[in-house]
This record gives structure tokens, C-alpha cells and sequence, in this order.
């Protein structure tokens, strides 16, 4: 197991793992992001077993022990498993997450009480980097679900949305849509609701540059339209399962 490093956009990094046992024959990556600045942010921490490749994949960017926040979609393993690892061995690190999931799982799991965070609050990077947070509960799964907007580069770290099987370049202009499509059909992730179209379209309002995401390349072109595509997609799929009897 090895994490592969590709620039995404100007001062973020992809830590991408690919597991070929998942999805066989195409595989599954789950991706990790490195926004630089003066106080780096990783978002996802990664799955506990992962957690060696990425410690090492991350010090080809900056020491390891400089990491300053963690941050991650939500409350799931592959996303926030190693968070206590980071902790570890980067002293000065906060994990920051919205209140819901700090009220229901971050305050007694992670070993160094996280940093709450409201919608549309900002942490400010250095060098000229600020994430914002989004809350999207319920998007595409967990109560607890956020994104963050890193706004000089337009890069929306959009966790599980848009998630597809396979492999491919750190970055593409390919369609992401069908893709993330199919998936939803094979693996069946997402906690459909009435308010999930307005939720990511509340996203496609930001009009990010890139998306950037944590199973599967990375977007960069018309995200707007990216998303309200995925949107109307869910919007169907609701009004289906409400028609069934």
C-alpha cells in the first residue's frame, strides 16, 4: 500500500490509497487533502490501518509534526479513523468540525477536545488561505455532514459527494456525474431526503473551481453545473422512493 501525491490546485495536495479489494475489478481510492499555509490543514484523516503511508506521504510536504487542524465530511472510519494518530505526533493539532458532530461523537472520541465550527465560519491558514464551513446534514449521509470552501482556490472539499469506483488522474475536466451516478446504484451510500437537492445546490451557489473529492479524481471545470446535475439526480430519486407503495 502506497499514497500517491498530486497537486489538485495551487497549494492543495492529494494523498490518494487504492484499494483493489473494494469495488473489484475497478478498486476504490480514498483520498486525503493537504491545504498548505501556516497552519496546514489535513481534510480526512484516514483509515487507522492507513494512517503509516499517510504520515510518510505527508512528510514530503511539510514535517508531519506541523500539522495544525484536521478536519473531515463526517464521522465515519475511513474519514476520521486516525485522527487520534495525528494528534499524536503533530502536538499543536485541533481537529475542527461542525456542532453536531462534535456534540455527538468528536467530544469524547477524539483524545484533545475539536474546535466547534458554524456554518460559514473561517479559519484562517496563512499565506493567504481561509477554509470556510458548510454545513450539509444528512449530505450525502450522516447528520453530522460538512464541507470546507478553501476560497483563494475555489476548492470545495466536498467528502463523499460525487464518490466513484476506480482509479484515475489526481485532477480531470472528464465528467464526474455519470460516474457518481453509477455508484450511488452500486453501493446505495447515500440517506436520501426531501432537502437534498437544495442542500447541494446551496454548494453549486459558491461556484467553486475545483472539487475536490475523496473517492475518485479530482474536478476541475464547471462545478456549478457539476453539482446541480447531482442535485436533480437525487431530486429524482427521492420522488421515486416516495412514489413506491
Amino acid at each position: 500500500m502506497n499514497a500517491r501525491i498530486g497537486e489538485i490546485a495551487d497549494g492543495i495536495f492529494r494523498l490518494s490509497v487504492r484499494v483493489d479489494a473494494i469495488a473489484p475489478p475497478a478498486g476504490f481510492t480514498f483520498n486525503h487533502f493537504v491545504v498548505l499555509g501556516d497552519e496546514p490543514l489535513l481534510f480526512h484523516a484516514g483509515l487507522r490501518g492507513m494512517f503509516p503511508v499517510l504520515r510518510e506521504a505527508l512528510g514530503h510536504l511539510i514535517p508531519p509534526e506541523k500539522l495544525r487542524w484536521i478536519s473531515f465530511g463526517h464521522y465515519e472510519a475511513d474519514e476520521c479513523g486516525a485522527m487520534n494518530e495525528w494528534l499524536a505526533v503533530a502536538p499543536r493539532a485541533e481537529v475542527a468540525h461542525g456542532q453536531t458532530g462534535c456534540m455527538v461523537s468528536l467530544n469524547d472520541m477524539a483524545d484533545r477536545l475539536p474546535r466547534v465550527l458554524q456554518d460559514g465560519e473561517v479559519i484562517d491558514l496563512g499565506k493567504g488561505r481561509r477554509v470556510r464551513y458548510v454545513d450539509t446534514p444528512h449530505i450525502p449521509h450522516g447528520w453530522d455532514a460538512g464541507v470546507l470552501y478553501e476560497e483563494a482556490s475555489g476548492t470545495l472539499l466536498c467528502g463523499d459527494l460525487f464518490t466513484q469506483v476506480g482509479d484515475g488522474p489526481a485532477l480531470t475536466g472528464s465528467d464526474i456525474v455519470g460516474p457518481a451516478i453509477a455508484t450511488e446504484d452500486y453501493f446505495r451510500f447515500s440517506s436520501l431526503n426531501p432537502g437534498m437537492g437544495r442542500t447541494i445546490r446551496r454548494l453549486a451557489e459558491i461556484s467553486p473551481r475545483t472539487l475536490a473529492l475523496m473517492h475518485g479524481p479530482s474536478f476541475a471545470g464547471d462545478c456549478a453545473a457539476a453539482l446541480r446535475d447531482l442535485a436533480d439526480d437525487y431530486d429524482a430519486r427521492v420522488r421515486a422512493s416516495l412514489s413506491v407503495t
